[in-house]
């Protein structure tokens, strides 16, 4: 019965990742989310910006906490990850931490609650890099090791005709220059 579940799931956030971007972040991360406000039949769209103090994966249920300052005041947010509300999801800053949830800074203010920088380089979107890793994987699995064996001799014997076919024509025009002379 779960694997059913767990296939509906995945059915469920291919659906959803197909329509947006969802890029790789952390707890510690600054991020600017965009969100789909909806006011009578108007439609808007709102930045709420802050550092990104926790984060749950939990397949359909994932969420994600982000913590910013209002006029002295510090807020916090959970978003779902899957939400319809996002339109989507900027990654800022990198920050560098030691830690996956960041409770702490809610006690801090001022320098003490500054995140350290740090270049990760340029990331895969999350769930961009797991189809990938899937398909790699179901191609892998189809084939079986005779197939992958013959495939082999198959690509070695095509490489060696083409080399036998860039030798000659090599010393045909190597006797051409001779008979020239």
């Amino acid at each position: 019965m779960s694997y059913l579940l767990q296939k509906f799931e995945e059915e469920q956030i291919n659906r959803l990742t197909s329509k947006k971007r969802i890029p790789a972040f952390r707890p510690g991360d600054t991020i600017k989310v965009s969100l789909k406000i909806v006011e009578g039949d108007k439609s808007r769209i709102q930045a709420y910006e802050g550092v990104c103090i926790a984060r749950k994966n939990n397949s359909v249920n994932s969420k994600f906490t982000v913590r910013k300052m209002s006029h002295g005041e510090g807020v916090e947010r959970v978003f779902p990850l899957f939400s319809p509300i996002i339109d989507k999801i900027d990654v800022i800053r990198k920050g560098d931490v030691k830690r996956a949830k960041l409770y702490y800074l809610r006690e801090r203010t001022g320098k003490s609650a500054r995140i350290a920088d740090r270049d990760r380089g340029d990331e895969a979107d999350q769930y961009a890099l797991a189809d990938v890793v899937e398909e790699i994987i179901e191609n892998k699995v189809a084939e079986t090791p005779t197939e992958v064996a013959e495939d082999a001799a198959e690509e070695k014997a095509e490489q060696s005709s083409v080399d036998e076919k860039s030798e000659s024509s090599a010393s045909e025009a190597e006797n051409t220059d001779d008979t020239k002379k």
